[in-house]
């Protein structure tokens, strides 16, 4: 009854996200609710309130980890922004041609989340689109390759989605193997959307960015413009790092930057009152950063964790588990979960259910595993983070993507699959 009566308000919760634009209600406030809802009805149904407290503060760990990730990236975005920064990008970039720019800035995420992350590569990448192209239209078409192309490149990497994070650190795959075996479908994930899109696309984007981009403010000087750049860019990209050596989780990585940033700034200006240094200080950057977004995500994770707890995604996977005797399909269709339910819980169900014994480090059950959970979320818009992030910063609507996105997706995510097991059977 009380596993019902929580899949019941999730669904609902789902499908009141999804239709925002309908029923006129802010997306974050309906995660918030049904996180919240699930919570409860697990609270008054268990006698144990003491072990569902610690359930949901061990949950909120996890999710806090990844919510001040979120602060602090889009934080030190928003900063190089305010600084013009990423002029050092556009102002380089000389194409308006649809096709061209297509590749450029889908090759761009890709890159970008394989260094970073593909959560961070998003929120860099969608702020550059936005800085870039007018037309909202052609602007949401590039955030949505801008997704598919970040999770394709965040597969592959150990340290470009957190699933594949997860998978290394668990001993399942080692870095060289997973590069080795996910690559090549990484890229067909990534391309063949491109590619069909290539022969769509005709003519040239209207440069610009958005309104809201264009915003009059004091002009940066160069100097500081660079140092704020080269510095935010570095801090980004030395995040990983900071895991790789401290041992410590991303997000206070992360933090560090964010400090960092905010002594950089605070010097470079230290001279000037606090009027003059307004739109340049980080506090200005806090204020503009997009927080309902990260309400949402709150919302979401909290609403996943409750079904986490209760046990539902495990039996679903030992359901699932019971019923397809062959481990490509089934991982084929986790991947696909993943743009329903988080990858996160989905594939930590997986670890627990698949010991090393039965497939040992480097089977291509893990690897396989790692390219599905990490591109199936790009299936629909709130499937994995940077679809979220991306839906947060450019107000994505869930129904275009799911019409002019999806299918897309899909396309690459069979593409990346025919791929891999083709791999398998030549080598």
């Amino acid at each position: 009854m009380m596993v019902t009566a929580i899949l019941i308000i999730f669904l609902l919760g789902y499908m009141a996200i999804a239709m925002e634009h309908v029923i006129r209600l802010n997306k974050a406030a309906s995660a918030l609710i049904t996180g919240v809802l699930c919570w409860l009805v697990y609270m008054v149904s268990t006698p144990d309130k003491q072990a569902v407290n610690e359930q949901l503060s061990t949950h909120l760990g996890e999710i806090a980890s990844i919510l001040f990730f979120l602060l602090g990236a889009m934080t030190i975005v928003e900063l190089i922004d305010s600084y013009d920064g990423f002029e050092v990008i556009t102002n380089r970039i000389k194409t308006t041609k649809k096709v061209n720019l297509l590749w450029l800035m889908g090759g761009l995420s890709f890159a970008l989340s394989a260094v970073l992350d593909n959560l961070t590569a998003t929120i860099v990448m969608v702020s550059l689109v936005r800085k870039l192209i007018r037309n909202k239209q052609a602007r949401l078409l590039f955030c949505g390759v801008v997704v598919i192309a970040a999770n394709a490149g965040g597969a592959w990497s150990p340290i470009g989605d957190v699933t594949t994070t997860m998978l290394w650190i668990g001993g399942q795959i080692t870095s060289a193997k997973i590069i080795a075996n996910v690559f090549l479908p990484s890229i067909a994930c990534a391309a063949v959307p491109m590619l069909i899109l290539s022969f769509r696309m005709r003519g040239a984007v209207e440069v610009g960015g958005t309104e809201e981009a264009r915003t009059l403010k004091p002009q940066t000087p160069v100097r500081e413009r660079n140092i704020v750049f080269a510095s935010g860019i570095l801090i980004l990209l030395l995040v990983p790092v900071f895991k790789t050596v401290t041992h410590l989780p991303p997000f206070m990585g992360m933090l560090m930057g964010l400090g960092i940033m905010w002594v950089i700034t605070e010097i470079l200006h230290h001279k000037k009152d606090t009027q003059d240094k307004h739109f340049l200080s980080v506090l200005y950057a806090l204020r503009k950063i997009d927080t309902p977004s990260i309400l949402f995500f709150l919302g979401i994770l909290i609403s996943v964790a409750a079904l986490q707890s209760i046990g539902a995604l495990l039996n679903v996977a030992a359901h699932l588990n019971e019923r397809i005797s062959n481990p490509s399909l089934l991982v084929i269709i986790i991947g696909v979960l993943s743009s329903i339910v988080d990858n996160v819980p989905l594939v930590a169900a997986s670890i627990g259910m698949y010991s090393l014994d039965q497939y040992p480090a480097d089977h291509f059950f893990w690897h396989f595993l790692a390219y599905c959970a990490g591109t199936g979320g790009s299936l629909l818009i709130i499937g994995s983070a940077a679809g979220i992030a991306a839906m947060g910063i450019e107000k994505i609507e869930f129904f275009w993507y799911l019409k002019k996105i999806a299918w897309l997706a899909l396309m690459g995510y069979a593409a990346g699959i025919i791929v891999f097991l083709l791999q398998q059977q030549l080598f």
